[in-house]
C-alpha cells in the first residue's frame, strides 16, 4: 500500500514508519500544518475538507497518531482506509458522528476507552497497547559515551510535563465558592487513587447546570461529547495531574537525590535537581537507561492503559516504578518485569527499597527488557493493524 502518514506532535511517528515500510509498504509523511487552521464559518470548513481531499488523492490509507475527524471524513469521501492508533486518552476528537464512517480501523491503548466506543456501536475499532522499538534503543545506548553516562546518572529522575498550565485554573475565579469547592473536594478525593476515577460520580443534575453558566461548551452539530465528558478530563483532570505530581515529586526530593526533566522550573518542588528538557529521540532514552530508578504517575484520564513513557523506560533497559494501572497485569509481571506502586507512600517506599537492591533491580530491567523486545515491538503491533486491514504482507 501507499500509505500517508498526517505527522503532528508526537513522539512514535518514527517507529511506526519504519515498521510500516519493514512490512513492505510505501510510506510518505505530511506535516499537520498544511491542515490544523480551525473555523467555525462553513465555508472555512468546506475550504478545509477540499484542501484534505486533494492532499489525500493517489494514497490507499491515510494513517494518524490519535484519530482526526476532518482526515476521517477526507478519507470518507475518498473510499481510502483511515487508520488511527490512540496514544492519548480519551480521545475526545472520537466521540463524533465520523467515527462511525466505513473508512475508519480505529485502534485504541486504553481498554476501558476501547469497551467505551464498542458499546457506542462502532465497529472498525480494536484495543491494541502502546509499543517500543527497544532494538533501536539498544543500538543506540549500548555504546554510550562515558561523558554521556556521567551527565545522565541519576538515583531518581523523572520525565514529563507538570501540567501548569490547564483549563481548570483559567475558570476557577469564575466559580461560586461553592462550586470550586465542591471541586477541589473531588480533585482531593481522587488524590493517589488507582484503578479507579473519582470524577465520574460528581456530575448531578444541578451541578452540570450551574457549570453551564460559567464554561462556554460548544461542539460541532456532529459532536457527541458533553460538558461532563470535558470537563472532568481537560479541566479536572490536568488539574489533578498538576497536584498530584507536584505531591509525589515532593515527596521523592524530600528523601532520595532526584532528578526533574521538564519544561519549567516549578518552585513548588523542593530539593529536586531541575534538568530542562530532553530530546525524546537522542537524550531521553539516556535518561531511561542512566536513572536508577524512573518515576512514572498516569494521568487519571487514562482509566486502564499503560502510557508511552512506561514502554519508553522499558525499552531503554531501565527500571520503571510506575502507579498502578489495571491492564499492568495483562502484560507485565509485577516485581519481575515492572514494578507498581499502589499509594504515594508506597512509592517512596519501593523507591527506598529498589535504590538498596541494585541486583534485583536490574535483574527486572532486563527481564521487562527482554518481554517488549519479543512481544511488544512496533513492528508486532503494526502486523496486528495490519492484518485487520486484510493487507498482511
Amino acid at each position: 500500500m501507499k500509505i500517508l502518514l498526517y505527522r503532528w506532535k508526537v513522539f512514535n511517528q518514527e517507529d511506526i514508519t519504519e515498521a510500516l515500510e519493514k512490512a513492505g509498504h510505501t510510506v510518505m509523511q505530511m506535516e499537520a500544518v498544511s491542515f490544523s487552521r480551525k473555523s467555525d464559518t462553513p465555508e472555512d470548513k468546506d475550504k478545509l475538507a477540499k484542501e484534505l481531499v486533494d492532499m489525500f488523492g493517489g494514497y490507499d490509507a491515510v494513517f494518524s497518531v490519535n484519530y482526526f475527524i476532518e482526515v476521517s471524513n477526507a478519507c470518507e469521501q475518498l473510499h481510502i482506509k483511515y487508520i488511527s492508533w490512540t496514544v492519548d486518552s480519551p480521545m475526545l476528537t472520537m466521540y463524533d458522528k465520523s467515527v462511525f464512517n466505513e473508512c475508519n480501523y480505529c485502534f485504541v491503548f486504553d481498554k476501558v476507552c476501547f469497551y467505551t466506543f464498542k458499546a457506542m456501536g462502532v465497529k472498525k475499532i480494536w484495543y491494541l497497547p502502546l509499543a517500543v522499538n527497544a532494538a533501536r534503543l539498544s543500538g543506540q545506548l549500548d555504546n554510550m559515551s562515558a561523558e554521556d553516562m556521567s551527565r545522565f546518572s541519576s538515583d531518581v529522575s523523572f520525565v514529563g510535563g507538570l501540567y501548569d498550565k490547564n483549563s481548570y485554573d483559567e475558570v476557577y475565579d469564575k466559580l461560586p465558592e461553592y462550586l470550586s469547592g465542591y471541586f477541589d473536594g473531588a480533585i482531593q478525593a481522587q488524590g493517589d487513587l488507582f484503578g479507579d476515577n473519582v470524577f465520574d460520580r460528581i456530575f448531578t443534575p444541578d451541578i452540570l447546570e450551574k457549570l453551564s453558566e460559567f464554561v462556554d461548551f460548544r461542539q460541532a452539530e456532529s459532536g457527541l461529547s458533553s460538558i461532563e465528558l470535558v470537563f472532568k478530563n481537560t479541566f479536572l483532570g490536568y488539574k489533578h495531574a498538576q497536584i498530584s505530581r507536584i505531591k509525589l515529586l515532593n515527596m521523592l526530593a524530600s528523601k532520595f537525590d532526584m532528578d526533574l526533566y521538564s519544561d519549567k522550573d516549578d518552585k513548588r518542588i523542593i530539593g529536586a535537581n531541575y534538568r530542562g528538557t530532553v530530546d525524546y529521540y537522542k537524550d531521553m532514552p539516556k535518561v531511561f537507561r542512566c536513572s536508577d530508578i524512573n518515576i512514572n504517575l498516569t494521568i487519571c484520564n487514562i482509566r486502564s492503559g499503560i502510557p508511552l513513557r512506561v514502554w519508553d523506560v522499558i525499552g531503554a533497559n531501565g527500571f520503571v516504578l510506575t502507579n498502578y494501572q489495571s491492564e499492568i497485569p495483562e502484560l507485565f509481571e509485577n516485581g519481575s518485569d515492572i514494578v507498581y506502586y499502589e499509594s504515594f507512600a508506597d512509592c517512596v517506599n519501593k523507591t527506598e527499597y529498589y535504590l538498596a537492591h541494585e541486583d534485583e533491580r536490574k535483574c527486572i530491567a532486563e527481564n521487562g527488557y527482554n518481554k517488549v523486545l519479543q512481544y511488544h515491538s512496533y513492528d508486532a503491533r503494526i502486523k496486528f493493524i495490519l492484518d485487520k486491514l486484510g493487507c498482511l504482507v
